[in-house]
């Protein structure tokens, strides 16, 4: 199912190391970054208000700082992930793992008080609509393993090893 949104949305294209990625802002926050293997969520191109205009030039600068080596988090944003209360809590434990470590799935179903929802932790981790933003890369397998990832297990090796995350071979 494509993914349309064009009230009150600011988007742009932002080049990076790991190709074109495509941020969109509502005046509530930012609300997408898209990888560019990402076929089923579009943004319209969309100035947007001046509210969405200083969220998505926020994230911009940010990540443009996150590439280039000199951020580490993103807590001066405002999100505004659109998600079930269930995903929601994922996606906030996913934001307190620091720059440079990861968690297992168990993990983050031990941090939100569902022990036994590995699995369903994995599905809200893998519909984050805000990566590298809020972290879900930084998200492996229990044995260590790089497990999915909505912009492709080299993207995700690729910020893992800029974070100074060692990682297996990929085969």
């Amino acid at each position: 199912m494509e993914q349309t949104v064009t009230s009150g949305l600011a988007s742009a294209n932002l080049k990076s190391p790991i190709g074109d990625l495509r941020l969109a802002a509502t005046e509530e926050g930012l609300i997408a970054v898209v990888f560019p293997i990402e076929t089923k969520r579009t943004y319209a191109n969309a100035r947007g208000s001046v509210p969405a205009r200083m969220h998505l030039d926020a994230a911009t600068e940010a990540l443009k700082e996150y590439f280039a080596g000199k951020r580490t988090e993103f807590k001066d944003l405002t999100l505004a992930p659109a998600g079930t209360a269930f995903q929601l809590s994922v996606w906030q434990a996913l934001l307190q793992i620091p720059f440079g470590a990861t968690r297992s799935y168990a993990d983050i179903a031990r941090a939100i008080g569902n022990p036994k929802g590995v699995r369903a932790v994995g599905l809200a981790n893998g519909r984050n609509p805000i990566p590298v933003i809020v972290p879900c890369h930084r998200v492996i397998g229990s044995n260590g393993s790089l497990t999915g990832f909505g912009g492709g297990l080299p993207t995700k090796k690729w910020l893992l090893a800029h974070e100074g995350v060692s990682t297996p071979a990929l085969l």
